[in-house]
């Protein structure tokens, strides 16, 4: 079974991530699923009928705006990683949480590595699946490698000059 990281605790996964090409042919009606985007396109009514619970995952090159008036149907968002390098949901993340005000999980997938946790979290991410052959264990330990941040974000919305002050 795999684990992640939610709210700062390994876990077992319990939600079923669908491939990109997945279909509604054989999927269970009662089963936690996170579906891509191009799913929920076709087959939405479908989806929001079901008894399981539901989430979206968005490609690194899908834009959150085109599902921010229907964020009430999703319990998780998953934004997906492709590469290390590829940082365009980060943004995504923060959008979620300070324009749309998203209070669901957050979840980063892909190719997502411990060096960056520490700043995902910033960004509004709350949930991460890492890459199949890192230790979620070992990778909590990011969240502790800086005890004080300058910059406002997401989970700090005051800069520290502006906390000195108060």
């Amino acid at each position: 079974m795999q684990r992640i990281i939610k709210n700062g605790q390994v876990i077992d996964e319990t939600w079923h991530l669908l491939a990109k090409d997945a279909t509604l042919d054989g999927v269970p009606n009662c089963d936690d699923i996170i579906v891509p985007l191009a799913l929920w396109r076709d087959h939405a009514h479908a989806l929001k009928a079901r008894d399981g619970g539901l989430g979206v995952w968005l490609d690194s090159d899908e834009e959150i705006e085109e599902i921010a008036d229907q964020l009430e149907f999703f319990q998780v968002v998953a934004l997906n990683f492709p590469a290390f390098t590829d940082g365009r949901h980060s943004s995504t993340a923060y959008l979620l949480r300070q324009r749309y005000g998203y209070k669901g999980e957050v979840r980063a997938i892909g190719d997502v590595l411990r060096d960056q946790l520490f700043a995902l979290k910033r960004c509004g991410f709350d949930a991460f699946a890492l890459r199949a052959d890192k230790d979620p264990q070992d990778a909590l330990k990011a969240f502790e490698e800086f005890s004080e941040v300058y910059q406002a974000s997401s989970d700090q919305p005051l800069p520290l000059f502006r906390r000195r002050l108060a």
